[in-house]
């Protein structure tokens, strides 16, 4: 059975920099043949639960200040409508007709370059509990039997202001945060990752959520974590991957 992923996306030019984080998503790509993909973004945030039911989800470039060959790239891979109405009635979700925003294509392009395998999108209602994330994860569970990866995309940190060059050491608080949130996936320590906040240097990592939330989904989805890829790009953005068995 396929686990559920927790995938740190970073910048939009992981699409084009090769990057550790770049090579390792092309590699695990070439491991994984799923019938189909549901991804959570970070970059879909809302107040309902929401699913695109589009059968041709156009690529979304939802981002500014990027060269032009980013702004080129197309991720054409198919919607599946009919599996996006059916988690509309199982969870209460707007059906809705949306693309694939950068935190869904940028990392499915590197896993499935061949853009032929269905994606539907759900969105992230920001404002639900870290609990009822979870508990989403948990009613998405059974598509990993179906051979469905879901798959949570965001940052294991994101701070955007503090962005270093390419290329910069990771600064340590950084990676105090980083170490914990290991930690206490690693030891299957759920009650404290739902209260995620009170990590150290937590709000430093996150000046808002919506960029680890999508982890609580993944988890949910999930058994115990595996640390599949670890990376630090522009010094602040952790890329981490998790696998949930």
């Amino acid at each position: 059975m396929l686990p559920s992923l927790f995938i740190s996306h970073g910048s939009p030019m992981l699409a084009l920099t090769e990057t550790p984080a770049h090579a390792f998503l092309r590699e695990l790509g070439r491991r994984l043949r799923p019938q189909a993909v549901v991804v959570v973004s970070a970059h879909w945030a809302s107040r309902r639960l929401m699913v695109s039911t589009s059968e041709r989800p156009e690529t979304i470039h939802d981002f500014g200040g990027f060269p032009r060959e980013l702004f080129e790239c197309q991720y054409p891979a198919p919607g599946e409508p009919e599996l996006a109405r059916r988690l509309a009635r199982e969870l209460n979700a707007v059906p809705v007709e949306r693309g694939l925003d950068h935190g869904a294509w940028v990392p499915l392009s590197l896993m499935f370059p061949e853009a032929d395998i269905p994606v539907v999108s759900l969105s992230l209602p920001t404002q639900w509990s870290n609990a009822e994330l979870a508990a989403l994860g948990e009613r998405l569970a059974a598509l990993r039997e179906e051979n469905v990866l879901v798959i949570g995309s965001g940052s294991l940190t994101h701070n955007l202001y503090e962005m270093l060059p390419l290329g910069a050491e990771m600064p340590p608080w950084v990676g105090e945060f980083a170490d914990w949130i290991e930690a206490r996936l690693t030891e299957d320590d759920r009650e404290s990752l739902l209260a995620w906040e009170q990590a150290p240097k937590a709000r430093e990592n996150h000046p808002t959520p919506e960029h680890f939330q999508p982890l609580l989904v993944a988890m949910g989805a999930g058994g115990r974590a595996e640390r599949l890829h670890h990376s630090v790009e522009h010094g602040v953005l952790a890329m981490d991957l998790y696998a949930f068995a």
